[in-house]
C-alpha cells in the first residue's frame, strides 16, 4: 500500500507535463521580433497619422487661418458648416456620384469578368488590355479626357451633324458630372474586374455542368448560381468602391477643377481648398465631420454584412 502510494506520488501528472510542453510554453512567450516588427509602425502610425489628426480636431474648435495668431472659438465652425449652402452641396454631388459610380463599376466589372473568364481566343492578351487603366496616374487620365471633351468631341460631333456635343460637356452644369463618372469608371473598372474574376474561377465547373444537365440557361445559371457564389467579392467591390469615390479628387481636378461653377467640387477639394485659401479651421471641422459620416458609413455596411452572414 505504501509502495502504491510513493510511486503515485512520484509520477508526474499529465497535466502539469501538458502545462510544461514546449509548445505551451512557446505559447505564452512572444518572439521579441514580432515587437521590432510592430512597436515601429505603431510609432509611425501615431506620428504621421494620430498626432496630425489630433492637431487637426484641435484647430477645429479655433479661428486658425493657417498662419499668424489664433483663438479658441468653440463649435462655430461645426455650426457655420451646416448653414453653408456651397458645403452642402459638395457633400450631394460627392454622395450622389459615389453612389452612382459604385453601381456602374460594379455592373461593367462583372460583364468583363464574366466575358474574360469564359473560353475565349487571346484570353490572356485582353485581360492584359483591360488592365492598362489601372496602372495610369489618375491625374495624367484625367487630363487626357479633358483634352477629348474640350477639343475631339465637339469637332466630332459637329462633323456629324450632332448638337449636344458640339462645345464641350466639362462646360455644361448638368453633363460635367457624367464625365467625371465616365473617368472614374474606366480607370477603376479594371480592379474590380480582378477581384470579381477571383471569384468565379473559385466556382466549382462541376456546379455549371450539372446546371446544364439540369436544363438551366446561361441567364438562370448567373442569377441562381454565379451570383449568390460570388456575393462576398461583389460586397468587396461596392465598399472598397464606395469608400474611394467619396474622397475623389484627382480626376474632378484634371477634368473640371469643380467646375463650372461649384457643380462639380468634391467635399475632398473644398477640404484642401480651405487648407491653402486661409480658410483652415473652418475646413479642418469640415474634414473632422466628413470623417465622422465615413465612419458612421462604414460602421453600418459592416453591420449588414454580419447580418446577412456574408463571408470575406
Amino acid at each position: 500500500m505504501t509502495t502504491t502510494s510513493l510511486a503515485a506520488e512520484a509520477a508526474p501528472s499529465p497535466r502539469a507535463d501538458f502545462a510544461d510542453s514546449p509548445v505551451i510554453r512557446s505559447r505564452r512567450r512572444i518572439d521579441p521580433t514580432y515587437y521590432w516588427m510592430v512597436v515601429p509602425v505603431l510609432a509611425l502610425f501615431a506620428f504621421f497619422i494620430t498626432l496630425p489628426a489630433l492637431v487637426g480636431v484641435f484647430f477645429s474648435l479655433t479661428n486658425y487661418a493657417g498662419y499668424g495668431d489664433w483663438k479658441f472659438i468653440g463649435l462655430s465652425n461645426y455650426v457655420n458648416i451646416f448653414k453653408d449652402p456651397a458645403v452642402l452641396q459638395s457633400y450631394i454631388f460627392t454622395f450622389v456620384f459615389a453612389l452612382t459610380t459604385t453601381v456602374v463599376v460594379n455592373i461593367v466589372a462583372l460583364a468583363i469578368a464574366l466575358g474574360l473568364n469564359a473560353k475565349i481566343k487571346w484570353r490572356t492578351g485582353i485581360r492584359t488590355v483591360f488592365f492598362i487603366p489601372m496602372v495610369l496616374s489618375a491625374l495624367i487620365v484625367s487630363f487626357v479626357f479633358n483634352y477629348l471633351f474640350s477639343n475631339t468631341l465637339p469637332v466630332l460631333a459637329e462633323r456629324f451633324g450632332f448638337t449636344p456635343l458640339a462645345t464641350s460637356i466639362l462646360a455644361n452644369e448638368n453633363l460635367a458630372w457624367l464625365a467625371i463618372v465616365l473617368v472614374t469608371v474606366w480607370q477603376a473598372a479594371p480592379g474590380a474586374t480582378i477581384i470579381y474574376l477571383a471569384g468565379l474561377q473559385s466556382v466549382p465547373a462541376e456546379i455549371y455542368e450539372a446546371a446544364d444537365l439540369d436544363g438551366a440557361g446561361s441567364f438562370r445559371q448567373f442569377l441562381n448560381l454565379t451570383l449568390p457564389l460570388i456575393l462576398g467579392y461583389l460586397v468587396i467591390n461596392v465598399i472598397l468602391g464606395f469608400k474611394g469615390f467619396l474622397g475623389t479628387y484627382e480626376i474632378i481636378v484634371g477634368l473640371t477643377g469643380g467646375g463650372p461653377g461649384m457643380a462639380t467640387q468634391s467635399v475632398a477639394m473644398r477640404i484642401f481648398s480651405g487648407f491653402t485659401g486661409g480658410d483652415y479651421s473652418y475646413q479642418m471641422a469640415n474634414a473632422v465631420i466628413y470623417f465622422l459620416i465615413t465612419l458612421l458609413i462604414s460602421v453600418i455596411q459592416l453591420r449588414l454584412i454580419q447580418r446577412r452572414g456574408v463571408s470575406l
